[in-house]
Protein backbone atom coordinates (compact mmCIF):
# COMPACT_ATOMS: atom_id res chain seq x y z
CA UNK A 1 0.00 0.00 0.00
CA UNK A 2 1.48 3.23 -1.11
CA UNK A 3 2.04 6.05 1.57
CA UNK A 4 0.40 9.61 0.74
CA UNK A 5 2.16 12.67 0.56
CA UNK A 6 0.38 13.91 3.81
CA UNK A 7 1.71 10.53 5.85
CA UNK A 8 4.95 10.71 4.22
CA UNK A 9 5.29 14.81 5.95
CA UNK A 10 3.83 13.28 9.08
CA UNK A 11 5.84 10.65 9.48
CA UNK A 12 9.29 12.92 8.76
CA UNK A 13 8.01 15.21 11.96
CA UNK A 14 7.78 12.66 13.79
CA UNK A 15 11.02 11.31 12.91
CA UNK A 16 12.70 14.85 13.44
CA UNK A 17 10.92 15.61 17.00
CA UNK A 18 12.23 12.45 18.60
CA UNK A 19 15.85 12.96 17.12
CA UNK A 20 15.32 16.61 18.74
CA UNK A 21 14.28 15.03 21.79
CA UNK A 22 17.02 12.18 21.71
CA UNK A 23 19.18 15.13 21.21
CA UNK A 24 18.46 17.16 24.28
CA UNK A 25 18.85 14.32 26.36
CA UNK A 26 22.42 13.46 25.44
CA UNK A 27 23.15 17.10 25.97
CA UNK A 28 21.20 17.25 29.57
CA UNK A 29 23.69 13.64 30.36
CA UNK A 30 26.93 15.56 29.25
CA UNK A 31 26.37 18.87 30.79
CA UNK A 32 25.22 17.21 34.32
CA UNK A 33 22.15 18.25 35.79
CA UNK A 34 22.31 20.68 38.42
CA UNK A 35 22.87 19.73 42.50
CA UNK A 36 20.37 19.73 44.48
CA UNK A 37 22.25 22.69 46.85
CA UNK A 38 21.48 24.71 43.65
CA UNK A 39 17.50 24.09 43.30
CA UNK A 40 16.93 24.98 46.97
CA UNK A 41 14.92 28.12 47.70
CA UNK A 42 14.89 30.16 51.16
CA UNK A 43 12.16 32.68 53.02
CA UNK A 44 12.54 35.27 54.59
CA UNK A 45 10.93 37.00 57.46
CA UNK A 46 8.89 39.27 55.10
CA UNK A 47 7.92 36.33 52.68
CA UNK A 48 10.88 37.09 50.04
CA UNK A 49 12.04 34.01 48.00
CA UNK A 50 15.87 34.09 47.92
CA UNK A 51 18.84 31.79 47.50
CA UNK A 52 20.30 32.44 51.07
CA UNK A 53 19.23 30.66 53.93
CA UNK A 54 17.39 33.37 56.93
CA UNK A 55 20.16 34.32 59.15
CA UNK A 56 19.24 33.02 62.95
CA UNK A 57 19.96 35.55 64.76
CA UNK A 58 17.36 37.68 63.19
CA UNK A 59 14.65 34.82 64.14
CA UNK A 60 11.79 36.27 66.76
CA UNK A 61 11.16 33.88 69.37
CA UNK A 62 6.93 33.41 69.73
CA UNK A 63 5.81 32.14 73.03
CA UNK A 64 2.88 29.52 72.76
CA UNK A 65 0.69 31.45 75.46
CA UNK A 66 0.41 34.01 72.89
CA UNK A 67 -1.13 32.47 70.01
CA UNK A 68 -4.58 32.23 69.88
CA UNK A 69 -6.77 29.44 67.39
CA UNK A 70 -10.19 30.40 67.71
CA UNK A 71 -12.84 32.79 66.84
CA UNK A 72 -14.26 34.70 70.09
CA UNK A 73 -17.03 33.89 71.65
CA UNK A 74 -20.31 35.64 70.47
CA UNK A 75 -21.13 37.68 73.67
CA UNK A 76 -17.82 38.81 73.34
CA UNK A 77 -18.34 40.65 70.19
CA UNK A 78 -20.78 43.18 70.51
CA UNK A 79 -23.31 44.17 67.84
CA UNK A 80 -22.75 47.47 66.51
CA UNK A 81 -25.85 49.59 66.00
CA UNK A 82 -25.43 50.17 62.46
CA UNK A 83 -27.11 53.78 60.90
CA UNK A 84 -29.54 53.96 57.49
CA UNK A 85 -32.38 55.49 55.68
CA UNK A 86 -35.27 53.30 54.03
CA UNK A 87 -34.85 52.98 50.80
CA UNK A 88 -37.36 51.41 49.19
CA UNK A 89 -40.75 50.45 51.29
CA UNK A 90 -43.81 48.38 50.34
CA UNK A 91 -46.59 48.96 52.61
CA UNK A 92 -49.06 46.49 51.16
CA UNK A 93 -46.27 43.53 51.26
CA UNK A 94 -44.61 44.39 54.60
CA UNK A 95 -40.85 44.68 53.71
CA UNK A 96 -38.23 47.29 52.39
CA UNK A 97 -34.81 47.86 52.09
CA UNK A 98 -32.61 50.10 54.33
CA UNK A 99 -29.39 51.46 52.70
CA UNK A 100 -26.26 51.79 55.31
CA UNK A 101 -24.86 55.18 56.15
CA UNK A 102 -21.69 53.89 56.44
CA UNK A 103 -21.29 51.25 53.03
CA UNK A 104 -23.17 51.11 49.88
CA UNK A 105 -24.94 48.06 51.34
CA UNK A 106 -29.14 47.30 51.45
CA UNK A 107 -30.29 44.91 53.92
CA UNK A 108 -33.67 43.58 53.49
CA UNK A 109 -36.13 43.73 56.52
CA UNK A 110 -39.84 42.55 57.36
CA UNK A 111 -42.17 44.97 59.00
CA UNK A 112 -42.46 42.06 61.88
CA UNK A 113 -38.98 43.71 62.84
CA UNK A 114 -39.74 47.51 62.36
CA UNK A 115 -42.32 50.34 64.05
CA UNK A 116 -45.86 50.24 62.81
CA UNK A 117 -45.01 53.43 61.37
CA UNK A 118 -42.25 53.39 59.33
CA UNK A 119 -41.98 55.33 56.41
CA UNK A 120 -39.48 55.82 53.17
CA UNK A 121 -36.78 57.79 53.32
CA UNK A 122 -36.98 57.60 57.25
CA UNK A 123 -33.59 57.48 59.01
CA UNK A 124 -33.25 54.76 61.17
CA UNK A 125 -30.33 52.06 63.46
CA UNK A 126 -30.57 48.57 63.19
CA UNK A 127 -29.29 45.73 63.94
CA UNK A 128 -27.73 42.64 61.39
CA UNK A 129 -29.18 39.42 61.64
CA UNK A 130 -28.01 36.51 59.34
CA UNK A 131 -31.19 35.05 56.95
CA UNK A 132 -31.89 32.54 54.82
CA UNK A 133 -30.61 34.88 51.54
CA UNK A 134 -27.94 36.94 53.39
CA UNK A 135 -28.63 39.78 56.04
CA UNK A 136 -31.38 41.29 57.19
CA UNK A 137 -31.72 44.49 59.30
CA UNK A 138 -33.48 43.33 62.57
CA UNK A 139 -34.53 45.59 66.09
CA UNK A 140 -35.39 48.70 63.76
CA UNK A 141 -35.38 51.86 65.66
CA UNK A 142 -36.65 55.40 63.45
CA UNK A 143 -34.38 58.35 64.66
CA UNK A 144 -34.96 61.81 64.02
Amino acid sequence: MANSFNKRELEKKKEQKRKEKQQRKEERKTTGSKSFDNMIAYVDENGVISSTPPDPARKQKVEMENIQVSTPKKEDVEDPILKGRVEHFNQDKGYGFIKNLSSIDKYFFHISNAPANILEGNMVTFELERGEKGMNAVKIEITK
